[in-house]
């Protein structure tokens, strides 16, 4: 009997009969000592795969090069299903990736003030709708990110993929408690986020979570008090007499019985459960009732959302839609105003920092009386420090020579938009003063050469007293080229200027790489979200789950529960 020593999926020395054996023989023992399938098992000696096809399964070990003490490395070859599983597996994880760089990337750029290709105007807002003023760029950016992880987190629970919005949840909540703790007691957030946590749980059927969703639920309930204040005083305040919250706090009570039901704890999740089925009933929706309001012209998802919120008083869910009407219109009105502001904001270009030009600071420079553009350019030098760009402004000096290097932008830019430049004029022999004047006074480049040549033909034909005109001229031209080199300095260094200014927001000054596909995707989902929509839940699987566990704690209320909508 010969030794052999083997590696990978088993470890050990197997006794084999050289002569005897063959790599059929060899394989199915080796699997059988690690308990794997014979056929996802690969065996690889002196560096060659040893292979079932071409002979090799029919002749015997010694055949195939193996002696005694010969070294077999046993390797796992995953089936083609497998294969497959581990590729979903990978891809997967890489678009969980993706969403988390492009998050961090939106969230960045919004709370440094740089400005990306396409920006997008993302907020948070408390119950009321108001939007949260940050202590920070620390606590903007990680509230924003939190956001946006959030947001997309419930889309992949709209999808039915529970195991993925687990993983985006997680790296939500990561980013939230990066915030000032004070500022994120403002929104309800962090609640809702542990709820949509052990909501998922629930829908994966995973009873291994459930120490942490007791944990959790407990977290959640503390924090929707906190926010909503007790006995829901506050959020009746901001909500103004609706009650948005009875969906959510329906969810709460359910996955509190079911958490309680699979703990022993019998009593307690009855309780929980039939709370959470009396809410049910609440926001049950007579159809004469949903049929006026749709009546007036609204749509059944809106109606319905309306009378919820609004304990299906049809007045005021009449005047919450039109409410809700106007909101929309004025949003859109506010989003157009922030892109033109944020087009006005890229012709200014960026501050050393890569700062975006502050545009509140800017019209209260404009306020005092300084021209746009010059306020803008101090601003952009001094990184938005007020002050400081209004002791550039009132100092002459520094003035004159912003004002200066604003002129030469402008001449560079329409300079590029007629395809000619003054120094390619000089080149074909015009006068250096001669060519600025005839290219500010606008017009394409043929009309330009054509203006210019007309010039110097009604200047050849006065020509009196010729040597002395030339000379003058040349004088002329002479000190045209030394102003001319201090504008090539100055256009030189804006030229730097703008090569800076539209270079990448990141911080190491290099080319920062944009995912724009996944950016667009959670802008979109972002833009779909108001200061309610979390409280508006579809109630389908809350129904199921209610019968399901009442049915299992108490039959006789069997006959009792309500079937869903």
């Amino acid at each position: 009997m010969a030794k052999l020593k083997v590696a990978g999926t088993w470890g050990g020395i197997i006794e084999v009969e050289l002569e005897n054996w063959t790599l059929n023989m060899l394989r199915e023992e080796i699997a059988k000592r690690s308990g794997l399938d014979p056929e996802s098992i690969k065996l690889i000696c002196a560096g060659k795969i040893l292979k079932d096809d071409g002979g090799d399964a029919t002749k015997t070990l010694t055949q195939l090069g193996i002696k005694e003490n010969s070294k077999i490395l046993s390797s796992r070859e995953a089936a083609p299903e497998e294969g497959k599983s581990i590729m979903a597996e990978e891809e997967r994880s890489r678009r969980l990736s993706r969403v988390k760089a492009a998050a961090t990337a939106l969230s960045k750029r919004h709370a440094d003030g740089s400005l990306p290709i396409e920006d997008y105007n993302i907020e948070l807002e408390d119950q009321g709708g108001h939007k949260v003023q940050f202590g920070t760029e620390t606590d903007q950016s990680a509230a924003m990110m939190g956001l946006m992880l959030h947001t997309k987190a419930k889309n992949l629970i709209e999808m039915e993929m529970f195991s993925d919005a687990v993983e985006v949840l997680a790296m939500a909540e990561e980013s939230f408690l990066l915030c000032d703790p004070k500022i994120l007691e403002l929104v309800d957030n962090i609640p809702m986020m542990e709820l949509d946590i052990v909501w998922c749980y629930f829908l994966l059927r995973d009873l291994k979570c459930l120490s942490d969703a007791g944990v959790r639920l407990e977290r959640a309930r503390k924090g929707l008090e906190r926010a909503h204040g007790k006995d829901l005083s506050r959020v009746r305040l901001l909500q103004v007499g609706q009650s948005p919250e009875l969906a959510l706090y329906l969810r709460l009570e359910l996955l509190e019985g079911v958490v309680a039901y699979h703990t022993g704890q019998y009593d307690k999740a009855l309780n929980a459960l039939k709370s959470a089925h009396a809410k049910f009933l609440q926001l049950q929706i007579p159809d004469e009732t949903l049929s006026l309001v749709m009546g007036m012209g609204f749509h059944e998802k809106d109606a319905k959302r309306a009378l919820r919120l609004n304990n299906q008083d049809i007045p005021s869910s009449i005047d919450f839609l039109i409410e809700e009407k106007a909101k929309r219109a004025q949003k859109r009105e506010d989003n157009l105003q922030r892109q033109k502001e944020i087009h006005e904001q890229k012709k200014y270009g960026v501050t050393p920092m890569n700062k975006a030009v502050d545009m509140q600071m800017l019209d209260r420079l404009v306020s005092i009386g300084y021209a746009r553009d010059l306020a803008a350019e101090s601003l952009r030098r001094n990184e938005n420090d007020f002050q400081k760009a209004l002791d550039t402004l009132t100092n002459p000096e520094v003035n004159s020579k912003i004002q200066a290097y604003i002129e030469s932008r402008k001449r560079k830019r329409q300079e590029q938009q007629v395809g000619v430049a003054i120094d390619e004029l000089v080149s074909m022999g015009f006068e250096r003063g001669r060519a600025t004047i005839a290219l500010e006074a606008g017009g394409n480049r043929e009309d330009i050469i054509q203006r210019l040549l007309s010039e110097a033909n009604a200047a050849s034909s006065t020509n009196i007293g010729g040597v002395e005109s030339s000379v003058g001229a040349q004088g002329n031209t002479s000190n045209a080229i030394d102003g001319g080199a201090e504008q090539d300095t100055e256009m030189k260094d804006e030229t730097t200027d703008e090569i800076e200014n539209q270079g990448s927001t990141s911080s190491d000054g290099g080319e920062e790489e944009r995912d724009a596909e996944i950016e667009d995707e959670i802008a979109k989902e972002i833009g779909q979200v108001d200061a309610l929509s979390a409280y508006d839940i579809n109630l389908d699987r809350e129904i199921e789950a209610i019968n399901e566990y009442l049915c299992m704690l108490d039959p006789s209320q069997q006959e009792k529960v309500v079937e869903k909508e």
